[in-house]
């Protein structure tokens, strides 16, 4: 992070934590793994399937310790944060194997321990490794991430950019109430709690219409207008952008000065404790994302997750740290982007799907000039609700996905009840993919047929201890994952 973004008190409140997270490790090893999402990509599908696939031995050819067989047993233990909710691990697998529904979105942090036992490839590794690895994953929203650029802005830089933002493509029809009330207030008016309530719900509708389904839209900050939590009628969430003159300085006492104090009561109250606390103790990190929405939503929800992803990354500082920089202040060293449901798509369109991702991250590491090493992508589904068969019609044979499509989906004009299977054509993804990413071509000859799909139907589920589920989870390229985050840490 720029220096700007933090104190001096939290400098080294930062490198407090970090020395005794350091210290700790030394007779614990350690790896803390923060995983997040942008809307809608699965990230609680996607720790459960994790989780339950090492807990059981899943199927993960290209998890390197696993395939090897060194490692010789997994367990869940309590988590060390004990004000940290926990992740309900128990509840989301039996919701997603028993019931095959999709667990809820994550509106909170939460945080789980697994501990490996393992033995090391290396010979010399042995005679210095405990043979065990406690990995933390730490579970939190990505509207929560998309937080952090803030800190780097005053308030007027952030009305200005917001301003701006909101005036192009579809965002100026959906924030077309807000930006007429705030273009209407007089920014030295005397503070008025009325009207700073009336523009802070409208600028909340607005970006709630943005991160609606039928637009897909990534960029939203900040973040806890659209989960805003026990903070909801808060001081600190009753604010909005207002339309201001350049270098225009606030009148004590005008609603101008009121919605900056808010504005920096939102970074001190809600965004510089997630980083203090969470965010800069992170080792590792993933970073889901539905490209898949974006890309059926055309190139503009395509280009707002490029910026997304420009912001979301330049909070990372991927790469190696020198080992007294590691002492103070940890950098996140490997970064992974995984696109995600690849199941909705038939394997053909898999390389695609991954060009697609790759060419999202490319542009958002050019959009903030910094360089790509320790960060991978990915196109995966955490749990396969699908499976691959091909059909006839009119003599062509189409390849297709099979599974069931959830209650209320309609396809072809018939209407599914959530319990009836079906083959569907979900169409090619461009083998050019240059014209997903630009809004000038509306044509992209791109026919797309996503359907959401329940969790599929999984036979021969033995009972555990304590009732636990014991199978293993189907997905696509859940070990490739694992091996790129965890991997090393195991060799």
């Amino acid at each position: 992070m720029p220096p700007s973004m933090t104190s001096f008190t939290d400098e080294t409140r930062i490198a407090l934590d970090n020395l005794a997270d350091r210290a700790s490790n030394l007779i614990y090893p350690t790896i803390r793994l923060g995983v997040t999402g942008l809307s809608r990509a699965g990230k609680t599908v996607f720790i459960s399937s994790l989780v339950h696939n090492l807990l059981n031995g899943g199927r993960l050819p290209l998890f390197e310790p696993l395939q090897s067989g060194r490692i010789a047993r997994v367990t869940l233990e309590p988590q060390p944060d004990d004000a940290v909710p926990r992740f309900q691990y128990e509840d989301h697998i039996r919701a997603l194997v028993r019931d095959r529904v999709w667990p809820g979105s994550t509106r909170a942090i939460s945080e789980l321990r697994l501990v490996v036992e393992y033995k090391s490839a290396s010979g010399w590794n042995r005679l210095f490794s405990s043979g065990k690895l406690a990995i933390d994953i730490v579970d939190y929203p990505g509207e929560w991430l998309l937080d952090l650029p803030l800190m780097s802005q005053d308030y007027q830089t952030f009305s200005r950019n917001t301003v701006e933002l909101a005036q192009t493509g579809i965002r100026q029809e959906l924030s077309a109430r807000w930006l007429r009330l705030a273009s209407a207030v007089d920014p030295d008016a005397p503070a008025d709690e009325t009207t700073a309530r009336q523009l802070a719900e409208a600028f909340a509708d607005y970006l709630k219409a943005c991160k609606a389904d039928e637009r897909s839209l990534s960029t939203l900050p900040p973040g806890r207008f659209l989960m805003p939590g026990d903070l909801e009628g808060s001081p600190a969430l009753t604010f909005a952008p207002l339309v201001l003159a350049p270098d225009m300085k606030p009148v004590r006492g005008s609603l101008r000065a009121m919605m900056e104090r808010r504005f920096e009561s939102y970074k001190s109250v809600v965004v510089k404790p997630f980083f203090r606390e969470h965010f800069a103790r992170l080792d590792r990190q993933i970073v889901l994302i539905d490209a898949l929405q974006a890309i059926n939503r055309g190139p503009e929800a395509v280009q707002d997750l490029e910026r997304a992803l420009a912001d979301v990354l330049a909070c990372f500082r991927p790469g190696s740290s020198s080992w007294l920089r590691g002492l103070v202040g940890r950098r996140i060293d490997k970064v992974l982007v995984a696109a995600t449901k690849a199941d909705h798509l038939h394997h053909e369109s898999h390389d695609q799907l991954q060009a697609v991702t790759r060419r999202l991250v490319d542009g958002a590491i050019t959009r903030i000039g910094m360089a790509g090493a320790g960060i991978d992508v990915l196109a995966l589904a955490s749990v396969r609700a699908t499976r691959e068969a091909t059909v006839k019609q009119d003599g062509h044979v189409l390849p297709v996905v099979v599974g069931t499509p959830m209650q209320g989906e309609t396809i072809g004009g018939e209407r599914f009840d959530g319990t009836r299977k079906t083959a569907v054509f979900p169409g090619d993804l461009p083998k050019n993919i240059e014209g997903l990413f630009h809004p000038d071509q509306t044509d992209t000859g791109l026919d797309l047929n996503i359907v959401r799909f329940r969790p599929p139907e999984l036979e021969e589920v033995s009972q555990g201890a304590n009732g636990s589920i014991k199978l293993s989870i189907p997905h696509i390229r859940l070990d490739r994952a694992l091996q790129f985050l965890l991997g090393d840490r195991l060799a």
